[in-house]
């Protein structure tokens, strides 16, 4: 199998991180604390594994108590841990005063000693705008206005600003994050949005449909940023055993749950062409076989291995994003399947 490792940071090799939600469905839920205190366990774990990043992510009013309070994670993380970096992907902006916002990121900040990474979108969830009485319409000025306002209050000292959603007057935060500038990532899918992220030098976040990189450099370039400098993360679903055969049996109900709810939140929002066929399947063992498989990393760590290698012959990254442990999958399952990763696939590809 061929090495291949893509750079796209001058004198990095790429990130390892993975995903926490801390999904806990009906089908499978456990008592809430002692599986936070699992999955703090398991980020601990996976410092000590080599992994680079966690990522944390965040949607409102799920059955399975999807993260609702990405900071809160963020630092109870920062506690437990000295080296892994902490981040979002993402955290929904136009739900959130961009000051109170800028505080919040500052204190895990500096909780971590400087580990935290800011990752934002503008939602897409009906249900989430509709609860929180928030017009959809706006969400994406509203995070762009909102983004802008944090890296200010971030880096700048008595901030006033006249937006169309925030008014602030003579804003000055302490303390200061610990790193400076402290880095700001957009998560993107349409064109606008990954424009934006290159026209203000931001990093980018993509997940499932046609790699965004090629029109990210492209307006980076022409916006005179050498693309070099910038980092893109991909989030793909993996999974490792120790046959194909126990990958599948491991994770296909999760993988379900998974692309069942993004089918159901997605298509009703309408937003991108094909949202509305991500799950082409109607049971869970029918996955394996189906078209959304390719895109799923499951197996064996051979077979990991060379879904990953694929995977890289199409999408450029700096930063690859695991979904392991999945909603409902058994910390202790997902722990060797990080190990299994970590100590047989990663090495394939960390270094050129």
């Amino acid at each position: 199998m061929p090495r291949r490792l893509i750079k796209i940071v001058k004198g990095n090799v790429m990130r390892f991180g993975f995903m926490e939600s801390f999904r806990n469905p009906v089908r499978w839920r456990r008592p809430w604390a002692p599986f936070y205190q699992e999955i703090l366990d398991q980020i601990a774990r996976n410092e000590e594994l080599g992994y680079d990043n966690v990522w944390l992510t965040e949607h409102h009013f799920t059955e399975d108590g999807y993260n609702p309070s990405i900071t809160t994670a963020a630092t109870a993380i920062a506690i437990r841990t000295e080296r892994i970096r902490i981040g979002s992907f993402v955290m929904l902006l136009p739900f959130q005063h961009p000051v109170l916002v800028a505080e919040e990121v500052t204190n895990v900040d500096v909780f971590s000693n400087g580990r935290f990474e800011l990752g934002v979108g503008q939602g897409y969830v009906i249900n989430e705008f509709e609860t929180l009485c928030v017009n959809r319409k706006e969400r994406g000025a509203r995070m762009r206005e909102g983004i802008e306002i944090v890296e200010r209050i971030l880096n700048e000292d008595n901030v006033t600003v006249e937006g169309k959603f925030t008014q602030v007057k003579n804003a000055t935060i302490c303390p200061k994050p610990i790193q400076s500038p402290l880095p700001i990532w957009i998560g993107a899918r349409g064109p606008r949005a990954i424009k934006f992220a290159a026209e203000h030098g931001y990093h980018l976040m993509a997940t499932l449909g046609p790699d965004p990189v090629p029109l990210y450099q492209e307006t980076l370039a022409a916006s005179g940023r050498d693309p070099a400098q910038f980092k893109v993360a991909q989030l793909r679903m993996t999974y490792c055993a120790d046959s194909d055969d126990q990958a599948w049996e491991e994770s296909q109900e999760h993988l379900f749950h998974i692309l069942d709810f993004y089918q159901g939140v997605l298509s009703e929002a309408a937003d991108i062409e094909g949202d509305d066929q991500i799950l082409t399947v109607e049971k869970p063992e029918d996955l394996r076989d189906s078209p959304v498989a390719e895109h799923l990393l499951v197996g064996s760590p051979t077979t990991v291995a060379e879904k990953f290698d694929h995977f890289l012959s199409g999408f450029d990254c700096t930063d690859f994003i695991m979904e392991t442990q999945m909603p409902g999958v058994e910390p202790g399952k997902a722990n060797y399947s990080f190990e299994l990763f970590a100590k047989e696939v990663m090495p394939k590809f960390r270094d050129a």
